[in-house]
């Protein structure tokens, strides 16, 4: 009887394993897929936040409207893409950056630049975006900056800028 008792407790939570991983690649399959209409060149056509801040994305040193129409270039079978900012004026010199992007959950992004020499698994820093709209040909995303004790929220509004 204990044997039969066992396998039956034994049977029940190996078929809620399974049913988890089920819901687990389900979750997955579809972040994928939410990430694959982003595929292709984008561009930053305005990017929205409280003015009284100066907000300076992603570490670059540079003011928030130096990223109003850069590049992006996101290739999703890879996981991987960059952005180019062109710099000018008081954005000094163009470059562009490499980074490495994953989908965290739902609607949540997160991606990494990747250095020149490094690999991204050697990078722990990062970003994390939320989608919070998207069509064919255009998509929002928004970051939350923690200062002073409040969230101070950015909304980058990108536009397709290449052929899908």
């Amino acid at each position: 009887m204990k044997k039969l008792l066992f396998a039956g407790m034994l049977g029940t939570s190996l078929f809620a394993v399974s049913c988890s991983a089920v819901n687990n690649a389900k979750t997955a399959q579809s972040q994928r897929s939410e990430f694959l209409k982003m595929k292709g060149d984008w561009q930053i056509v305005s990017i929205n936040y409280d003015k009284k801040f100066k907000i300076k994305p992603f570490d670059e040193g540079l003011d928030a409207q130096c990223f109003v129409g850069s590049h992006w270039r996101l290739i999703p079978n890879n996981w991987t893409g960059a952005y180019t900012v062109s710099g000018g004026g008081n954005c000094g010199a163009g470059f562009t950056q490499p980074i490495k992007i994953d989908s965290k959950n739902g609607n949540t992004f997160g991606f990494k630049k990747i250095a020149d020499g490094t690999k991204a698994k050697q990078n722990i820093a990062g970003y994390e975006l939320t989608l919070t709209n998207q069509s064919t040909d255009q998509f929002t995303l928004e970051q939350n900056i923690p200062f002073d004790g409040e969230n101070v929220r950015v909304v980058y509004n990108f536009e397709r800028a290449g052929m899908k």
